[in-house]
């Protein structure tokens, strides 16, 4: 279920909300509950701050393993929200089985659009305009001049519109792109212009200068970008992944790599950490991140932001925001 429900009434137990952010940290957190701070600790071990049991809502540790984030969830009977700091619910929607029905997950929709999409044309002027190469050269002392290809003037094909895909576009257009299109789950008109259905990507690839994914990973989106995505992009077309590394066929894409006919950058990778040795490492034409599009400056304040508005929408009985599912129910769509 994606649209907004409403929030369940505080059951008879202490009300303990459990904070990822320290609540003194945070200025205009709502009376009335208990709040606690937890994020795991360094190294995962760091102790319960109070019954689990006790909790009603909790706000998931903000890039932490996922074995620490779900930790709490099989003792925490009379929970009713889990709110996420990222935007991807992936990672938790695993360990949601051992929660009651009725509890409601919501992500953290609005917090990483801005850092997101930066990231996004960060990665995609660098690998066009050769900063890799830059970075190398200087290493070697070399003055290593080459002619590249700008953004201007390129088509963008960006898949996955929601709130991130839109904020990339925002940031396309001061660069004189000649075209973005837009492509999602579900087919319908913006002010911007239409956004496509998946079923019309094997058109449009083949004219897109530029590949921005930016989908959550679902069932659907699963392994979208395999070797007959990859095939129906344009030769010399650039992957720009800043959604999840579960999206791209690893081995897939390594092939395209190899032979050069396309290029690639990367914020997520599959598997992930990418570990040492792994071929994508060293692939030709790829520039590699740590999976940093989210983690900035931008996070913390606008983390804040949603964290006062949805337990001052839960304290007073009023709809939450960004309700992803409601556990118990089967309605996904």
């Amino acid at each position: 279920m994606t649209a907004d429900a409403t929030a369940q009434p505080l059951p008879d137990v202490t009300a303990d909300v459990w904070l990822s952010i320290p609540p003194d940290e945070i200025e205009g957190l709502p009376q009335g509950p208990n709040y606690l701070f937890w994020d795991g600790g360094e190294d995962g071990t760091q102790p319960y701050p109070g019954d689990p049991a006790d909790c009603v809502l909790y706000v998931v540790p903000y890039m932490k393993r996922r074995a620490v984030a779900g930790n709490p969830l099989a003792s925490m009977r009379n929970l009713r929200v889990v709110q996420t700091l990222t935007a991807g619910v992936d990672d938790i929607t695993a360990r949601l089985s051992v929660v009651a029905p009725g509890v409601q997950l919501c992500n953290a929709r609005g917090v990483h659009e801005a850092s997101t999409a930066e990231l996004a044309l960060t990665l995609t002027l660098a690998s066009l305009r050769g900063v890799p190469d830059f970075v190398r050269a200087q290493q070697q002392e070399r003055w290593a001049g080459d002619f590249r290809p700008a953004l201007a003037d390129k088509t963008v094909l960006i898949v996955g519109y929601g709130a991130i895909g839109a904020a990339i576009e925002d940031r396309l257009v001061p660069f004189e792109v000649a075209r973005v299109a837009r492509v999602a789950r579900s087919e319908r008109t913006t002010a911007r212009g239409p956004v496509h259905s998946f079923t019309e990507l094997p058109s449009l690839l083949p004219q897109a200068d530029v590949v921005i994914l930016s989908t959550p990973l679902t069932e659907q989106t699963k392994g979208l970008v395999n070797a007959d995505f990859l095939a129906h992009m344009k030769n010399g077309a650039l992957l720009v992944n800043v959604a999840r590394g579960g999206v791209v066929d690893t081995k897939a894409l390594l092939a395209e790599l190899d032979n050069g006919r396309i290029t690639a950058a990367l914020d997520v990778t599959d598997p992930e950490p990418l570990p040492p040795g792994h071929p994508l490492w060293h692939a030709p034409g790829v520039l590699i991140s740590p999976h940093v599009g989210g983690p900035t400056s931008a996070f913390l304040p606008r983390a804040k932001r949603l964290l006062v508005d949805q337990l001052g929408r839960f304290v007073n009985r009023q709809p939450l925001r960004n309700v992803v599912l409601t556990t118990g129910e089967t309605d996904d769509a």
